[in-house]
């Protein structure tokens, strides 16, 4: 067995000998599978095991780890334990007959079959060395080909996202007969928490995210999208996008963000999630006048399809709406460099999107998204973040400077009153008006001197 097969974390590594050494003892067998052993044969390290054991009943499994963890039964048909603290499952394949009750001892290659696609049907046991590859995942991994493991696979619909995530993560080309199986699938019967999961991998852990969306498309997916669907076929104009229409466009800015991810994964969320849904207000508003095509409109448009797309997505409306001034602002910072706009504009923009850091990162997409164009480097964006650094609001609106209790402290009373002079005075802030607390405070006494 290759020597990658390996696992290089001296903890992870020890704590996978000692389950081993514990099973085997009790003569069972340990085979660790799925994700674990596909990393492996990748040259990578996995983050966390997947460890099925055949040849022991359920209740020895528990009574064995707990001897050495501290173990939480989490499963049922599968029978899985936890060990709590560390990123470690094990299971025990069965068949559930009629009336219910487990039947533990599903040989390894069955229970490989329930697996979802062939490069995650493998297993590997640590004792032996041993791969057991019923289904050619490995040769499937070489070939960089996605093709599900059985016929099973149509039991769980939410493999289709999974699908759309493995093919974004490991660059892969889904077979044919694949592809067609998926056609048949629907995921209206899948929560939204399952579906948020799979969407999260595609932008965080994607590094071709267009692959997988062109999966989904190939499956026919995009009917549960529609403000995905919406983007095929919406021309653009040429001289500006010579890359062909949204869907494409979109496809090129999503592989640019994630070449440039940071590793903050909120903050790649929420960017990944702008570029995705940035141009979701040109199906609308494009139309052709005087012979260009234009979409004059589009970013505040993209409001209303973002926030459905994402709110059939998840229930995180915070998360909502960090991303939606994203979409309908993305134009601005090439329009504020154009313009050589003023300190107001700039902190007047860090007010409506809160992160013009991120808000860059969207616009930087957008733009490098244009092959063959050349992409310059978006000096627009480099002006806008600097500018934006100088004045401390590129990682937040700018925080009032005079509060409420500073007009108690002048004897101005709670109520309708005080709320719009303070709002007159962070206009006057933003502004420019003022910098300081004590500068803050003579304008509010200029306010309540001045005449009616």
């Amino acid at each position: 067995m290759p020597t990658r097969f390996r696992l290089e974390d001296p903890a992870l590594a020890g704590t996978l000998r000692r389950i081993e050494q514990t099973i085997r003892r009790a003569g069972g067998r340990t085979w660790l599978v799925g994700g674990s052993v596909r990393d492996l044969a990748l040259g990578r390290q996995p983050r966390d095991l997947d460890i099925e054991v055949v040849g022991l009943q359920p209740g020895q499994v528990h009574a064995l780890l707990a001897e050495h963890f501290s173990v939480q039964f989490v499963g049922k048909a599968f029978q899985v334990f936890k060990l709590q603290g560390l990123p470690v499952d094990l299971s025990i394949p069965s068949r559930i007959p009629d009336d219910d009750t487990s039947l533990p001892g599903l040989p390894i290659a069955e229970a490989l079959a329930r697996r979802d696609f062939t490069i995650n049907a493998m297993a590997w046991d640590p004792d032996t060395m041993e791969l057991c590859d019923p289904f050619n995942g490995r040769g499937d991994l070489d070939s960089r080909i996605l093709r599900h493991a059985s016929t099973r696979f149509a039991e769980d619909p939410l493999r289709v996202l999974r699908g759309m995530q493995l093919a974004a993560r490991f660059e892969l080309t889904a077979a044919p007969e694949t592809v067609a199986l998926c056609r048949t699938l629907s995921q209206e019967s899948l929560s939204n928490d399952r579906l948020w999961e799979e969407w999260k991998k595609l932008l965080l852990q994607g590094h071709k995210p267009s692959l997988g969306l062109q999966f989904l498309r190939h499956c026919d997916w995009l009917r549960f999208y529609p403000e995905l669907a919406a983007l095929e076929g919406c021309p653009q104009d040429p001289i500006w996008h010579p890359e062909g229409d949204v869907w494409i466009h979109t496809l090129h800015c999503l592989d640019w963000f994630a070449a440039e991810k940071t590793g903050n994964e909120q903050d790649d969320l929420i960017v990944g999630l702008g570029v995705l849904c940035h141009d979701f207000g040109k199906p609308i508003t494009t139309k052709e006048e005087d012979g260009h095509i234009t979409s004059r409109g589009h970013e505040s448009e993209g409001a209303a399809p973002t926030r459905s797309f994402l709110e059939r997505l998840t229930n995180q409306h915070d998360l909502v709406d960090e991303v939606v001034p994203l979409v309908c602002c993305h134009l601005r910072p090439r329009a504020l460099h154009d313009a050589k706009a003023s300190d107001s504009a700039v902190r007047r923009l860090a007010k409506q999107v809160h992160r013009i850091d991120r808000l860059v990162r969207v616009a930087r997409a957008d733009h490098a998204g244009r092959p063959p164009k050349q992409f310059d480097g978006f000096p627009a964006g480099e002006w806008l973040l600097t500018k934006a650094q100088q004045l401390a609001v590129d990682r937040r609106a700018p925080l009032p400077i005079v509060m409420g209790r500073h007009l108690l402290d002048l004897g101005i009373q709670p109520g309708p009153d005080m709320g719009r002079l303070l709002d007159d005075c962070y206009e006057a802030q933003l502004d420019g008006d003022f910098e300081t607390l004590e500068e803050g405070l003579s304008y509010i006494r200029s306010r309540l001197s001045a005449p009616c």
